[in-house]
């Protein structure tokens, strides 16, 4: 099982130290055992994007934006290519290494860098249209709304940028605790306000216009003697709803729904994730630690079912397509499972160096990254 890889949360210096840890799997990959097919996944087309993510397995996750795909590899390749067939609009190599996902929205790209870099490429040339630097290393996507882009660094530092020219806007200081899961929370970002989760548990709603809180829940507990048992990070992203819902989970801690506006917990169970869970209709589909699929009634937070068939293979987070969630794990399988019921029902090999970034789904298409940049574009065929 590929676990966390966890970081000094402290100063920079720290990390070059040699102050990180992993922790001991708990739970041995299952091995996989011959199911009903009754989806098939058709390849369309397969191509590579330069030398993947690298050695420390940096989350360097494609985006897309109309019929556009963009992905990077862990070197600085960045490539915009065509959903349909494959082809390559265009290439270009940045001087510095990429770290995070990356965001396309109103005609940018947005990514991170490992120097503390931010970046918009435009999306036509790949030009680029400004960088600016924040405090540390960012490995989550940045986010977008129409002002600003915000980027959650692992110095646990939020800032926003001017969207039109990365001049700097706000710095929120969130906490550094001893230690942290390898990553941070993905913030959510709307026009008003941003919703952070921390590696302190808590997660906490900024003033767009200021970077001022305006409410700081507690979401996670610490517990236990050593420092890995003690943590609690929010390493998945808030899950924002229509009607003013968030969902979040919590390393060690707890799945929660609470009220937007006021923060107030709606409720909560208890459940182990650093993925960000996603919701379809009155379904949150979550990953818990032990790479069990689990889906809960949004409403309650009854468990509705759960397949525990993948169980310590490392799944990513899920992602949907049609009436199929769609998970990847370690060995580089991409697992099909029936939203409604819970059993796998299709699978495909993507190549064996892994999955360990989220699929992009475009209704009944998925495309999955591997780790060593093997680029597939799939349809779903029952």
């Amino acid at each position: 099982m590929r676990s966390p890889l966890l970081i000094a949360a402290g100063a920079a210096l720290a990390v070059l130290a040699g102050c990180a840890a992993t922790p001991e799997p708990e739970y041995a990959p299952r091995a996989l055992t011959d199911i009903a097919t009754t989806t098939e996944l058709d390849t369309l087309w397969s191509e590579r994007v330069g030398k993947g993510l690298g050695d420390a397995g940096y989350p360097v996750a494609p985006a897309q934006d109309g019929d556009t795909l963009f992905a990077a590899d862990g070197r600085g390749l960045v490539e915009a290519l065509d959903a349909d067939s494959g082809e390559t609009r265009w290439a270009v190599e940045l001087d510095t290494p990429v770290s995070s996902g990356l965001t396309a929205v109103a005609e940018s790209l947005f990514l991170a860098t490992r120097n503390g870099e931010v970046l918009a490429l435009d999306q036509v040339d790949g030009s680029v249209q400004w960088r600016a630097r924040v405090t540390s290393e960012v490995l989550a996507a940045p986010q977008a709304n129409r002002e600003l882009v915000v980027v959650q660094a692992v110095d646990g530092r939020v800032t926003a940028l001017d969207r039109a020219s990365g001049a700097e806007r706000w710095v929120y200081s969130g906490p550094r605790p001893s230690l942290s899961l390898r990553g941070t929370g993905t913030p959510t970002v709307i026009d008003p306000v941003t919703f952070a989760g921390f590696a302190n548990g808590r997660l906490v709603t900024l003033d767009n216009r200021s970077g001022q809180p305006l409410w700081d829940r507690r979401i996670a507990v610490p517990r236990g003697q050593s420092e890995i048992d003690r943590l609690v990070d929010l390493a998945g992203q808030p899950v924002l709803t229509q009607d003013g819902r968030l969902f979040v989970t919590s390393y060690n801690g707890r799945l929660a729904a609470l009220d937007a506006r006021s923060g107030e917990v709606l409720w909560a169970r208890e459940l182990s994730s650093y993925l960000t869970p996603i919701l379809v209709g009155d379904f949150l589909f979550v990953i818990d630690e032990a790479s069990h699929v689990i889906a809960v009634d949004a409403g309650n937070g009854n468990e509705l079912w759960r397949n525990e068939a993948l169980e310590g293979r490392s799944l990513t987070a899920p992602a949907f397509a049609t009436d199929h969630l769609v998970v990847g794990d370690a060995e580089g399988y991409l697992h099909l499972l029936d939203a409604r019921e819970g059993e796998l029902v299709g699978r495909t090999r993507i190549d064996g160096s892994g999955l360990s970034v989220r699929p992009l789904t475009d209704r009944r298409r998925v495309y999955a990254l591997a780790d060593d940049g093997t680029l597939d574009a799939l349809e779903l065929r029952p």
